[in-house]
């Protein structure tokens, strides 16, 4: 029985199969990855992710922690630091194990096609279901069991980490551009951007955008400010049909800023019912589009400027996590 018989307008539902869950990732194969292998020249690696105990506190996102450490049991002592004797007594190593609790959105991160969804008549009966990209269900495939947990059975973010997220990435300085003022970038604003520093996005191309967020994220030392995390750096304007518009007709396999949301949060007000997440809905819900956030890029932005390059070899898999919603990730860039 198919999921739905309606898509939403402007979504490609269906295009890469009735089963698909990997949206536009789709776009990533062989030649993509060429691609990226091509733009290697100076044979130089860089580290895209902040530390994952950062920004720190939980101001950012009230219900998002940072990680924490702990040593796993060895009856009832710690297993850290553990004398481990041999069946004669002597001496034989000294044993250290942890387990960490994570919450998967903190710092640097992925958001899988399960994070965001909507209420939308995907059946056609005048009546809206919970669903998620290609018409995946709420409480069938993306479900909350209370105490037994949660899983994204289907959308979850290990059907991303199976591609390997390898390819040809483009550097998009919004920060260059504005610096540290707080500005809704619209269609017409990022266009000007990558026309003066001669930037094209081709099919399958994975877009990242630096704002300088994360830099100043990692000035703060954990002590983060409020004003400053939720009033610096630019970010896209979601609420602007030309932004969406670019994104569709871009051709873009996923979508990564160096912020919080990639698009402002909360967007800009708006009449009637509509998306809180105006970009979020567009990109997970509709196209199929990852989002990467809280990525760190401004090293390796400052890099590619002074050089006149956009291009790179860019390595992201999340975690092989099967059923989380989002994951952490340590991505590098190779130029």
């Amino acid at each position: 029985m198919a999921r739905w018989k309606r898509r939403p307008d402007g979504s490609n539902w269906g295009d890469f199969g009735p089963d698909d869950q990997r949206g536009r990732l789709n776009l990533i194969g062989p030649e993509q990855v060429l691609k990226g292998v091509r733009e290697v020249r100076d044979g130089r690696s860089f580290c895209l992710s902040l530390p994952l105990d950062y920004p720190g506190g939980n101001l950012l996102n009230p219900r998002r922690h940072p990680p924490v450490l702990r040593p796993t049991s060895r009856g009832k002592a710690a297993n850290f630091n553990y004398a481990l004797s041999s069946d004669d007594g002597e001496l034989v190593d000294v044993i250290s194990d942890d387990l960490v609790i994570l919450h998967t959105q903190y710092s640097t991160q992925w958001d899988a096609l399960s994070h965001v969804g909507q209420e939308f008549d995907a059946d056609g009966d005048g009546v809206a279901e919970r669903v998620y990209y290609n018409g995946f269900r709420a409480g069938e495939h993306v479900v909350d069991d209370g105490e037994a947990g949660s899983s994204a059975r289907r959308l979850g973010i290990e059907n991303m980490a199976v591609t390997g997220v390898q390819g040809r990435a483009v550097m998009i300085d919004l920060f260059a551009a504005f610096g540290r003022e707080r500005k809704l970038v619209g269609y017409k604003d990022l266009m000007a951007v990558m026309t003066a520093d001669g930037v094209t996005v081709e099919k399958g191309d994975m877009v990242c955008l630096h704002t300088g967020y994360a830099e100043l994220v990692l000035e703060m030392e954990r002590r983060p400010e409020p004003d400053k995390l939720h009033g610096a750096c630019p970010v896209l304007d979601g609420r602007d049909p030309g932004i969406l518009d670019w994104v569709s007709e871009s051709g873009l396999a996923v979508l990564i800023a160096d912020n919080y949301a990639v698009e402002a949060y909360p967007a800009r007000a708006a009449e009637g019912r509509h998306a809180s997440l105006p970009l979020h809905e567009h990109c997970l819900f509709k196209l199929g589009i990852h989002l990467g956030e809280l990525w760190y890029l401004s090293a390796l932005a400052r890099y590619l400027r002074d050089r006149s390059r956009f291009r790179f070899l860019l390595t992201a898999p999340p975690l092989r996590l099967p059923g989380a919603v989002g994951s952490p990730v340590t991505p590098v860039a190779t130029v």
